[in-house]
């Protein structure tokens, strides 16, 4: 292997060091560090902030969030699958399936559970 193959690599990254240093270095150069209490106080899309950020969330919010990973990390591996499905054969094929089958019994608990209705 030749290590010029590697210069376009190294030509790049090289590139987004020297770009983020110098916004970073304008920041800090231009930036302006007077500090109001507007600035620093809490944002609340458009409100004053009526409670403390330490509040409990309901469960369904997290369970939510976890069905979206899940979804779309199931997309993100079906690509790539359905781009070789006619190299990969039956075994690639049966195993795809039983993936997507244990992802639908965890979609079917979710909804028995309730996660999925909002009050």
């Amino acid at each position: 292997m030749n290590l010029e193959e590697y210069l376009p690599i190294l030509v790049f990254v090289g590139a987004g060091l020297f770009i983020a240093t110098v916004f970073v270095a304008l920041a800090f150069i231009r930036g302006n560090r007077t500090v109001y209490d507007d600035k620093i106080a809490p944002y609340e899309c458009g409100f004053d902030a009526f409670n403390t950020g330490r509040i409990r969330f309901d469960i369904r919010y997290y369970l939510v969030a976890i069905l979206f990973v899940l979804f779309d990390l199931e997309i993100a591996l079906l690509f790539p699958w359905a781009v070789t499905f006619l190299e990969l054969g039956w075994s690639a094929f049966a195993g795809v399936f039983s993936f997507l089958f244990i992802l639908l019994i965890g979609f079917i608990y979710e909804w028995k559970k309730g996660a999925l209705e909002w009050d």
